[in-house]
C-alpha cells in the first residue's frame, strides 16, 4: 500500500508524510502552490545571505527555508532509502565531499565556475539528501553558488521543470546521462548561450 498522500514526487514514507504542517492540503496542485510561496521566501533569502553556498550548514539551511512552512523535516537529511539517491547513512559524508570538491574546483580553476556549478548541481541531485524537494533545492542552491562567484543564475525554465513536458524530459534525460558519466547533455542544456 502506498501511504504517500502526494504521488508524483519522491515517495514519502509514513513518518515523512505525517510531518506535513498545513493540514488542509489534499492535492499535489495545492501542495505545489503552498510550497512555491515558501520557496519564493527562500529565494529572497539567497539574495541577502552571507552564508557560503559551499558549506554543509548552508545546504541544510536553504532546504529548511524552502520548506519549513510545509514539512516538519525541512532541512533535515532523510532517514530512509528512496528510489533515487545514495543510501541514507552516507548522506553527510557525500555532502562533505561535494562541498570540499566544489571549493577545490573553484579555488584551483579545475572547472569554470559555471561548469563546476552544473557538476555540483548534478551531484547534489544524485545524493538526494532530503525526503523531498531535492531538484528544486539543488537548482536554487546552484544559483546561490553562481551568484556568490559573480556569475548569473542558470535559466531553469521556471515551473516547466516541475511539470510534465519537453523541458522536464530534456532535463531528466540529461541528468540520467550525467548519472552514467556523460555530463555533456547537462552542461549543454544548462550552459547554452552563456558567456
Amino acid at each position: 500500500m502506498n501511504d504517500d498522500p502526494f504521488p508524483g514526487m519522491t515517495p514519502l514514507d509514513r513518518e515523512e508524510a505525517a510531518d506535513l504542517i498545513p493540514g488542509h492540503l489534499r492535492t499535489r496542485g495545492q501542495l505545489n502552490l503552498w510550497e512555491q510561496e515558501n520557496i519564493l521566501a527562500a529565494a529572497q533569502w539567497t539574495q541577502r545571505t552571507r552564508a557560503a553556498a559551499l558549506d554543509e550548514a548552508t545546504i541544510r539551511e536553504l532546504h529548511r527555508r524552502m520548506f519549513d512552512r510545509t514539512w516538519g523535516w525541512a532541512g533535515t537529511y532523510r532517514r530512509s532509502d528512496k528510489n533515487i539517491g545514495v543510501e541514507w547513512p552516507s548522506i553527510p559524508e557525500e555532502i562533505w565531499k561535494l562541498v570540499d570538491d566544489g571549493a577545490y574546483w573553484i579555488r584551483e580553476g579545475v572547472f569554470t565556475v559555471d561548469e563546476a556549478a552544473v557538476r555540483l548541481h548534478h551531484r547534489l541531485v544524485r545524493i538526494h539528501p532530503f525526503p523531498d524537494g531535492n531538484g528544486r533545492h539543488a537548482r536554487l542552491w546552484c544559483d546561490l553558488l553562481m551568484q556568490q562567484n559573480g556569475r548569473r543564475p542558470i535559466l531553469w525554465q521556471g515551473d516547466q521543470l516541475g511539470s510534465a513536458g519537453e523541458a522536464r524530459k530534456a532535463y531528466i534525460s540529461s541528468l540520467r546521462a550525467a548519472d552514467g558519466g556523460n555530463l555533456g547533455p547537462l552542461l549543454g542544456l544548462l550552459l547554452s548561450g552563456r558567456s
